[in-house]
C-alpha cells in the first residue's frame, strides 16, 4: 500500500496508480513481457496485486539479453510467487535483423509477441500486456507499432504514467528497481547497418558487465567497429578520471575484441544511434 502522499503532484501519481489498477482488472488476465526493468517490474506488480494468479510473466531468452537480467527477472518472480515462463527468441535468427535495419526493433518485437500471445492463449490469458511508458512517445520506437498491431496492450502509456513516476512509486512499493539503471537490449549498441552477431554481442555484454562490476551505475557500450564508445552518466565520469580505472577498462576492452576503447562527452543518452536517422 502507497502511503505519505500529500502534494498536488503525489495525489497525481496515486490517482494514476489507482487508474492502473482498474484498467488492468478490466483486462481480467494478462501475460506480461517482463524484461525485469523499472517498467515491466512495475507494471507485472500491478497486475500481480489485482489479478492474482491471472497474471504471468513471459521472458524471453537470447543471446541480445545479458543473463544477470534473466537471474533477476527469475528472481523477482519467485519472491513474489508469480508464474514466470520463459521461452527463447533468438533474434538473430529472425530473417533482416543481423543486418541491423533501421526497424529492427518491430522485427524483433514482432517476433516476441507472437511467441507470447502463443503462451497467453496455452494458458487461457486473455490479454498481452507491455511496459512502455509515455516518455517512450517522444522517441523513436518501431517496436511499438509491433504492440499496435498485435493488439499488445501498453497499460503505463494508457494512464499516462512517465518514467519518474514509476520510479516514485516503486520506491513507495518497496521494489528495488525503483533506482535500477535503465537497460534496452544489446542489439542496440549498435549503428544502424551494421552487422549484429553472436561475438560482437558478447563483446558489449562482457564489457558492459565489466564497468557495473567497477561500480559503473547507468552505462552503455557503443560497438563501432573496433572502437568502444563509452556513454556514462556524471559518477560514471567521475570514476573515469582515476588513471588506475582507464587503464584497466582498456585492456579488458583490447582483450575483448575491441582496438581502440573511447569516452562520448555528452554521456548517456537513451536512443544515441537514432541520432543518425
Amino acid at each position: 500500500m502507497i502511503e505519505h502522499f500529500g502534494s498536488e503532484t503525489d495525489i497525481t501519481i496515486v490517482r494514476k496508480h489507482d487508474d492502473l489498477k482498474q484498467y488492468l482488472l478490466t483486462l481480467g488476465s494478462v501475460a506480461v513481457a517482463f524484461s525485469g526493468g523499472v517498467d515491466s517490474t512495475f507494471l507485472l506488480k500491478a497486475a500481480h496485486d489485482v489479478l492474482g494468479n491471472r497474471a504471468i510473466a513471459v521472458t524471453a531468452r537470447s543471446c541480445s539479453f545479458p543473463e544477470r537480467e534473466l537471474r533477476e527477472a527469475a528472481a523477482f518472480c519467485e519472491v513474489e510467487g508469480i508464474t514466470h515462463i520463459i521461452c527463447d527468441s533468438e533474434e538473430l535468427e529472425i530473417e533482416g535483423f543481423a543486418q541491423n535495419p533501421v526497424n529492427r526493433c518491430y522485427l524483433c518485437k514482432n517476433e516476441l509477441f507472437h511467441k507470447i500471445w502463443a503462451v497467453a492463449r496455452e494458458r487461457r490469458i486473455e490479454t498481452v500486456v507491455e511496459g512502455s511508458n509515455i516518455d517512450d512517445n517522444g522517441d523513436y520506437r518501431p517496436g511499438l507499432t509491433a504492440v499496435a498491431e498485435q493488439g499488445v496492450k501498453s497499460p503505463l502509456r494508457h494512464v499516462g504514467l512517465t518514467k519518474l513516476e514509476i520510479r516514485e512509486l516503486s520506491k513507495k512499493l518497496g521494489l528495488s528497481t525503483w533506482n535500477k539503471q535503465s537497460f534496452a537490449c544489446l542489439s542496440s549498441r549498435f549503428p544502424y547497418g551494421e552487422t549484429i552477431t553472436p561475438e560482437r554481442l558478447s563483446m558489449i555484454d562482457r564489457a558492459e558487465q565489466l564497468l557495473l562490476d567497477m561500480g559503473f551505475r547507468q552505462v552503455r557500450v557503443r560497438h563501432h567497429g573496433n572502437l568502444a564508445r563509452i556513454e556514462t552518466d556524471e559518477a560514471g565520469f567521475h570514476l573515469l578520471t582515476e588513471k588506475d580505472h582507464r587503464e584497466q577498462i582498456y585492456a579488458a576492452l583490447k582483450q575483448f575484441g575491441f582496438l581502440y576503447v573511447s569516452l562520448d562527452l555528452l554521456g548517456y543518452r537513451t536512443g544515441s544511434m537514432n541520432e543518425t536517422l
